[in-house]
């Protein structure tokens, strides 16, 4: 009786202990896995950034998502969303009215007109306005300079070729192209646009393949003019320029073997496209035999070539100096 007593016992003090068992059978082998990478701050629900995310979302589709001023129609976007860094091309593009997903200003910003008239024309149309640190803006800018402002805009929608002449009808001026041929620099392409802007061209084209885009570096090169001169994106550059010669347009391209001198740049008061070439191959084959003329740039020995916005601004200011 005694040792059944003191085996009840045993039995009472095992079993009291706290947390004690025979085993789990693998059943809290799940509860050991973990559950996972911890998600983004805009992916949890409960977070702030989710919310600003969802804002920015349902004010971006109010606005509609064209990322062209009014007045052009269809076009191709790009697919991917750009951040633009600089006070002239933010302004710039503020101005005309380009939809913005989010404006961002350095904490403790020196502020001047540009900086003002960025924070009044963003509050003014609902943009979400956000604070934030410039080793952040130099992460969001890639590290380029952006003066302590920056926006996220939509998609670029390119504009339909034929919506250049329409541009041009609308403003009773003869039509003024340029065309790149192979420039796959976004640079360049900025460059161009801000020539092309300073000068009253219509617009510029490029072709889908081997060809720069309108980037966060080609807008922060036009100074803001990727904002009111449009890009039409086509698929084939010759086969366009074939079509618009047949529309009475005419097509001078630049090459440093170019027959006539720029200073005598021919049909420069008639409807026009100039075709600008990359700056190691200059025009491909298909699109030179398209040209009705080739006009060069007389350069010093020296240098081998001029880039495409060096080479296109010289043109387009040859072709204003003789429309007066």
């Amino acid at each position: 009786m005694a040792g059944n007593s003191q085996r009840r016992g045993a039995t009472r003090k095992a079993g009291s202990k706290k947390g004690a068992s025979v085993g789990t059978g693998g059943h809290s082998r799940k509860s050991l896995e973990g559950k996972g990478p911890t998600p983004k701050a805009e992916d949890r629900p409960y977070h702030v950034a989710h919310k600003r995310k969802a804002l920015a979302e349902k004010r971006q589709a109010s606005r509609g998502s064209s990322g062209r001023p009014a007045g052009l129609k269809g076009g191709r976007k790009s697919s991917t969303h750009e951040i633009v860094g600089g006070r002239n091309s933010v302004l710039e593009a503020l101005r005309v009215g380009v939809p913005v997903t989010t404006v961002y200003v350095a904490t403790r910003l020196e502020g001047d007109d540009r900086t003002r008239e960025i924070i009044s024309i963003a509050a003014d149309a609902g943009y979400p306005l956000l604070e934030v640190t410039r080793t952040e803006l130099d992460r969001l800018t890639d590290g380029s300079v952006h003066q302590g402002v920056a926006i996220q805009v939509p998609p670029y929608q390119y504009a339909d070729d034929e919506e250049l002449l329409d541009l041009a009808e609308a403003s009773e001026t003869a039509p003024l192209v340029v065309a790149l041929d192979g420039v796959t620099d976004p640079r360049n392409l900025g460059a161009v646009l801000r020539s092309a802007g300073a000068f009253g061209a219509h617009g510029l084209m490029v072709p889908e393949r081997r060809s720069a885009g309108v980037t966060a570096a080609a807008w922060k090169v036009s100074a803001g003019a990727a904002a009111r001169v449009p890009v039409a994106r086509v698929t084939n550059l010759a086969r366009t320029l074939q079509e618009w010669k047949k529309a009475g347009v005419f097509v001078v391209g630049l090459d440093g073997g170019g027959d006539v001198p720029i200073g005598d740049l021919p049909f420069a008061a008639d409807p026009l496209v100039i075709v600008v070439g990359s700056e190691g191959k200059g025009l491909s084959r298909l699109v030179r035999e398209q040209c009705d003329a080739i006009a060069s740039i007389p350069i010093r020995s020296a240098v081998e070539s001029l880039n495409a916005g060096v080479a296109a601004g010289i043109a387009l200011y040859e072709v204003a100096r003789h429309r007066g």
